[in-house]
C-alpha cells in the first residue's frame, strides 16, 4: 500500500528523474519531477510537499554548489518547514554537509542505492510531520499571546451589565480569593470564569473545568482526587485527579449545586486543608489552587432548606458575581448575533447574512429563557434554514406564548396543539439544545426539527 506523501524531485538529469519517479510511484501516492530549479517557487506555493529532493548542481553552475544553496534558501522562505534532501555526487560531500547547516535536512549521493533512497524518505516523512506540529504549536502560542492581550475576547457585548461584571472581575482576578459565579442556564459562566484566570497570576498555568452535574457519586472521589493502582476494579495505573492536576493554576468547579450533602463534605474538606487523598492511599497531597464554582441554584434557599451547606457556602463564595440573563443585557444582542452569523457562516460555508433593524428589534423584546445559549442556537437555525440573505425574524427560534400558561388550559387544546406546547417547553427547559431536548422526548435530532419546522417554533 502505498503512503500518503507527496515527493517532489527537482534535477536537470532527465534519466535521474525518471529513475527516482519509475522507483518512488511505487511507494508514495504523488511524485512530481522538474528539470528547471527556477519553477521550485511555483511549484511549492502551489503545492504543499512533504520532500523535496534538489540537486546540488545544475549546468549552469556545475560544480560549486552554490545554486543548489540558492534554491535551498528560496524553499524554506516560502515553506519554513520544509524537508530539503540534496541529491549530490561523490566528491560533494563537504558541500553536503554545508547544506546541512544552511537548512538541508540530509543529503543523498547519487548514484543512490534505491533501498537507502527509500529508508531515507521515509524516516524524513517523521522530521515532516514533527516540523509541521512545531509550527502548528508556534502559530497556537502567537494566538495565545495575543488572547493574552485582550483578556476579555471570548466575552461579547458592551452593555452596563456585563461591563459591571467584567470590572469585578478585573479586580478580583488580582487576588486568589476564591469566586462564586451565579446565574441562569446559557448565560456564559465558564466564560466568565476562564476571563478571572487569564487575567489573574495564574494566567501561564493550567485551568481546569470540572461539570461536577456530570460526575456520579461513584466516580465522584477518584475523578476529583485521584487514585492508585488496584484502589478498585478498573484502576489499572496510578492516576491523580483534577485537584491535583490544576495544583498552580485555576480549577472551575461548575454546577456545585448538584453535589449531594456528602460529596459537600468532601469538597469541604479538600477546600479547608488544600490537599488530596488519592483513593487507596492515606497520603495526603498538598494542592495549590484558585478555586471558581458556578451554579444556577439557588444556594441561599438551599442553606435555608438543609440542602446545602452553610460552611462550604462560605468557603466557596468569598467574592459572588452575578452573571445577568440576556433579557437584562438585550443592548448587547447585535453584537452576539453578528458574533454567531460569522461563526456559522464559516462553518457551513453559507453566503454572509445580515439581520433586519425589525427582526432586531424583536430579538431585543424577546425573554430568552436559554439566554445567550438559545441566542447562539436560534442564529445557527436561522444561517442554516434561512433562504434569504436578510435574516426576519420568523427565521430564529422565538416563543409565541408561555407553554406554562398554555399548558393550564392543555385539556381544551387538540393533540398537535399539546405537542408543540410540551415541544416548547422542553427545549425551553434545555435552553434551546437540541439534542438534550430531543433526548428528553424520544425523537432523534432530525424527527425533533422536522417538528420545529412543523409548528413554526
Amino acid at each position: 500500500m502505498k503512503a500518503q506523501a507527496k515527493i517532489l524531485v527537482v534535477d536537470d538529469d532527465k534519466d535521474v528523474l525518471l529513475a527516482a519517479k519509475l522507483f518512488l510511484s511505487q511507494y508514495f501516492t504523488f511524485v512530481h519531477t522538474e528539470t528547471n530549479p527556477e519553477y521550485l517557487p511555483d511549484l511549492m506555493r502551489a503545492e504543499n510537499y512533504d520532500i523535496v529532493l534538489l540537486d546540488m548542481n545544475f549546468s549552469r553552475d556545475a560544480t560549486s554548489g552554490q545554486e543548489g544553496f540558492y534554491w535551498l534558501n528560496r524553499a524554506l522562505e516560502i515553506d519554513p518547514a520544509a524537508v530539503i534532501i540534496f541529491i549530490t555526487g561523490y566528491g560533494d560531500i563537504e558541500m553536503a554537509v554545508q547544506g546541512i547547516k544552511e537548512g538541508a535536512t540530509n543529503f543523498i549521493l547519487k548514484p543512490w542505492d534505491n533501498q537507502k533512497l527509500l529508508a531515507e524518505i521515509t524516516a524524513n516523512l517523521q522530521v515532516r510531520e514533527s516540523k509541521k506540529e512545531l509550527a502548528l504549536l508556534r502559530d497556537k502560542q502567537k494566538q495565545l499571546m495575543s488572547d493574552m492581550d485582550s483578556p476579555f475576547i471570548d466575552i461579547i457585548g458592551h452593555s452596563q451589565p456585563i461591563e459591571k461584571v467584567l470590572n469585578t472581575v478585573k479586580k478580583v482576578a488580582q487576588t486568589d480569593a476564591n469566586v462564586l459565579l451565579l446565574g441562569e442556564n446559557g448565560t456564559g459562566k465558564e466564560l466568565i470564569a476562564r476571563a478571572i484566570h487569564r487575567v489573574s497570576q495564574r494566567k501561564d498555568e493550567v485551568f481546569i473545568s470540572v461539570d461536577l452535574g456530570a460526575i456520579t457519586e461513584s466516580l465522584f472521589e477518584s475523578e476529583l482526587f485521584g487514585y492508585k493502582k488496584g484502589a478498585f476494579t478498573d484502576a489499572k495505573e496510578d492516576r491523580a485527579g483534577r485537584f491535583e492536576a490544576a495544583s498552580g493554576g485555576t480549577i472551575f468547579l461548575d454546577e456545585i449545586g448538584n453535589l449531594s450533602y456528602g460529596l459537600q463534605s468532601k469538597l469541604l474538606s479538600v477546600l479547608q486543608n488544600r490537599k488530596v487523598v488519592r483513593l487507596g492511599t492515606h497520603i495526603e497531597i498538598p494542592i495549590d489552587v484558585r478555586v471558581i464554582c458556578a451554579t444556577n441554584m439557588s444556594l441561599y434557599e438551599m442553606v435555608d432548606e438543609g440542602k446545602f451547606r452553610q460552611d462550604l457556602l462560605y468557603r466557596v463564595n468569598t467574592v459572588e458575581i452575578q452573571i445577568p440573563p440576556l433579557r437584562e443585557r438585550s443592548d448587547d444582542i447585535p453584537d452576539l448575533l453578528e458574533h454567531f452569523m460569522n461563526v456559522y457562516v464559516k462553518k457551513y460555508r453559507l453566503p454572509k447574512k445580515r439581520v433586519s433593524i425589525s427582526a432586531i428589534k424583536r430579538l431585543k423584546k424577546h425573554t430568552w429563557p436559554g439566554n445567550i445559549r438559545e441566542l447562539q442556537h436560534s442564529v445557527e437555525r436561522a444561517v442554516i434554514l434561512a433562504e434569504e440573505t436578510t435574516l426576519q425574524a420568523q427565521d430564529f427560534f422565538l416563543a409565541k406564548s408561555s407553554p406554562k400558561d398554555a399548558l393550564l388550559n392543555v385539556e381544551n387544546l387538540n393533540l398537535q396543539e399539546r405537542e408543540r406546547i410540551l415541544i416548547r417547553r422542553v427545549i425551553d427547559k434545555y435552553g434551546g439544545n437540541i439534542s438534550k431536548a430531543a433526548k428528553e422526548l424520544g425523537l432523534t435530532r432530525a424527527s425533533l426539527y422536522r417538528r420545529i419546522e412543523k409548528y413554526d417554533l
